[in-house]
């Protein structure tokens, strides 16, 4: 809802343009002052000013501040990867979280799709109806959300018991050794920085497994698969084994690097997602390609191989 405020001029004021007392008596800027008053939004005793109109010891300002807009904003490069009546599969770029949430006025999955005219399960909690599972907002790949109540249960479930097989490519730093392998270590928050997750005593049981697919100098592209879905498990273990997800510096990933590839995060990216239909019960998959600009970091990698 938008606030009304009625506003008499203080005597500090008096002689003051709008848009400067508005600010100080606000709190908020200038130019944000400024603005309410070209829109319209301001009255000085029921007539709307100029900007630079300069206040009287006796005016009443009536002021409008217009509701905030909480809608996410829109999401490009988001392509869906399958539809159907129960289930849909979208292409989830990065910087796009799946759900609105604390902290986060970005562009989500959920308020692309309803944009878009797609009917989401009302199942769910109200901020995050019909997300089955998600990625983080620095990794793209594919990523599912339920249509129907029945896709809802069945694939929330699938999920949870791990029947739904998630693969991700990761391009990490160095060679693997072994290049096949387990990496199972506990995770859980930084004991000093709790803004970032790390291999602890007494963190919850974490397994990754991963092979890899190709070398090249100084990188190696890997297959993994998640035995559990810890907060950022594939980029926490590779890190713990001394070989970051590129790009990633949050974890350690060499920033040189990183800018010479034209990375502004890890190359991590959801390739694809295994299940069984839950109406039809039919194995069903959907692959994920690389985006622009995971393709062209690893072309980079291969070319100064």
């Amino acid at each position: 809802m938008s606030d009304t405020r009625l506003l008499p001029v203080p005597d500090a004021l008096v002689e003051e343009r709008v848009d400067v007392a508005l600010a100080r008596m606000l709190g908020m800027s200038r130019a944000q002052c400024a603005g309410l008053v070209e829109d319209g939004n301001v009255l000085i005793n029921g007539v709307v000013p100029s900007k630079s109109t300069k206040l009287g010891a006796m005016d009443l300002i009536e002021v409008t501040i217009p509701a905030p807009d909480t809608t996410p904003p829109p999401v490009t490069g988001m392509d869906i990867l399958y539809d159907d009546d129960d289930v849909v599969v979208v292409d989830k770029p990065v910087g796009v979280a799946a759900h609105t949430g604390p902290g986060w006025s970005g562009p989500t999955v959920l308020g692309n799709l309803e944009a878009a005219g797609y009917r989401i399960t009302s199942y769910g909690p109200p901020e995050r109806q019909g997300i089955v599972h998600r990625l983080d907002v620095g990794t793209s790949g594919a990523m599912m959300v339920a249509k129907s109540e029945l896709a809802y249960s069945v694939m929330k479930r699938a999920f949870k018991e791990r029947t739904v097989t998630k693969i991700y490519h990761a391009v990490v730093a160095g060679h693997m050794d072994p290049p096949s392998g387990t990496i199972d270590a506990p995770i859980g928050r930084h004991p000093s920085r709790e803004w970032r997750m790390a291999v602890i005593d007494g963190g919850k049981h974490a397994v990754t497994h991963y092979d890899t697919l190709e070398l090249m100098a100084g990188a190696s592209l890997l297959e993994i698969h998640l035995e559990t879905g810890r907060t950022h498990q594939i980029r926490v273990h590779t890190a713990a084994v001394g070989h970051p997800c590129v790009g990633d510096v949050f974890y350690g990933a060499d920033p040189k690097k990183a800018k010479e590839l034209g990375l502004v995060r890890q190359w991590l990216h959801a390739v694809e997602l295994t299940f069984n239909h839950p109406r039809t019960g039919l194995p069903t998959t959907v692959r994920s390609p690389y985006p622009a600009d995971l393709q062209a970091a690893l072309e980079s990698l291969r070319i100064a191989d």
